[in-house]
C-alpha cells in the first residue's frame, strides 16, 4: 500500500470529505505486495471473499513458491491451479504440509467437509474427469458440498436417471462435457436446474479442441444454460461459489 495514497484518504475522511463507507470502498483496491516478478493482491479476499488465485501452468518453481509463500504468511488457505506433478513435488518438498490433487491439479493447504451437498458435478465421460475434479475439488476448498456423477453422457443418458433424485437436491449443477458437448442441454432439461457447462477438448476430429461442445453449449436451447470456456472447470466452480456465497 502506497503510504501518500492513504494518507490522502484518511485526510479526506478527517476533513468530512469523503465518508467512512467511501474509505472502505478505496482500500478495497490499494494493497499489493510487489516481489518483482509478480504482484499479489492482499484485498482480494475483502472483494471477492477468498485470496488470490495461483494459475501454475508455465509457472518456474522459484516464482511458484515464492507466491505460495508471501500468501502462506497472510492466510490459512490458497488455491494453485493447473500444478503438474513435477511442481507439486518441488513445492512439498518445501511445505511437506501442503496437498496435492493430481487428477484435479491442484494444489492446497486444506479442504473442508461439507455433508450439505449444494453443488452436483456431471461429467459426460471418464476422459472429462480430470475437468469435472477440478471443479469438485475448488468447491470443497471452498466449503461447498458436492454431489459427483459420472460417466453419465448422451450415449447412455439413462444412466443419470438414478441419480436425478440427487441432482435435484443441488442447486448449482456444474456439467462438464467433450465430444458435441449436448449434455448440459440435456441436465438442464430435465431437471430445470441452473446448469454451468463446462466444455472439454475431449474428442475425435472436429471436436476442434473443444470448439465444437462450446459451440454446442452456447446454442442450447434450455434457457437456464451458461457456459465457462474450454477445460475451465475451476472457473465454473469458482462462479458457483460466488453466487452461493452473496
Amino acid at each position: 500500500m502506497e503510504k501518500k495514497k492513504l494518507e490522502q484518504i484518511l485526510r479526506k475522511y478527517k476533513n468530512e470529505d469523503i465518508s467512512l463507507q467511501d474509505v472502505l470502498e478505496e482500500l478495497k483496491f490499494l494493497p499489493f505486495i510487489d516481489l518483482v516478478h509478480s504482484k499479489i493482491d492482499h484485498h482480494r479476499t475483502l472483494r471477492v471473499g477468498f485470496p488470490e488465485i495461483i494459475y501454475g501452468e508455465s509457472k518456474n518453481i522459484h516464482h511458484l513458491i515464492t507466491i505460495i509463500s508471501e500468501l502462506r504468511k497472510n492466510y490459512k488457505n490458497f488455491i494453485a491451479t493447473r500444478i503438474s506433478r513435477q511442481q507439486a513435488d518441488e513445492v512439498l518438498k518445501k511445505y511437506p504440509d501442503l496437498i496435492y490433487f493430481q487428477d484435479a491439479r491442484i494444489l492446497t493447504a486444506e479442504t473442508k467437509t461439507n455433508k450439505k451437498k449444494q453443488v452436483s458435478v456431471i461429467c459426460a465421460g471418464t476422459s472429462d474427469h480430470p475437468v469435472a475434479e477440478e471443479a469438485a475439488i475448488t468447491l470443497e476448498i471452498l466449503g461447498i458440498g458436492v454431489e459427483r456423477v459420472y460417466d453419465v453422457g448422451i450415449s447412455g443418458i439413462h444412466r443419470v436417471v438414478p441419480y436425478l433424485k440427487k441432482i435435484n437436491r443441488c442447486k448449482i449443477l456444474i456439467v462438464v462435457a467433450g465430444m458435441e458437448g449436448a449434455l448440459p442441454g440435456v441436465i438442464a432439461g430435465i431437471t430445470g436446474k441452473p446448469v454451468i457447462g463446462v466444455p472439454t477438448s475431449v474428442g475425435y476430429g472436429t471436436n476442434l479442441k473443444g470448439f465444437a461442445p462450446l459451440l454446442t453449449m452456447l446454442n442450447s436451447c434450455a434457457p437456464s444454460v451458461v457456459v465457462v470456456n474450454i477445460n475451465n472447470g475451476f472457473g465454473a466452480a469458482f462462479f458457483a461459489w460466488t453466487i452461493l456465497h452473496q
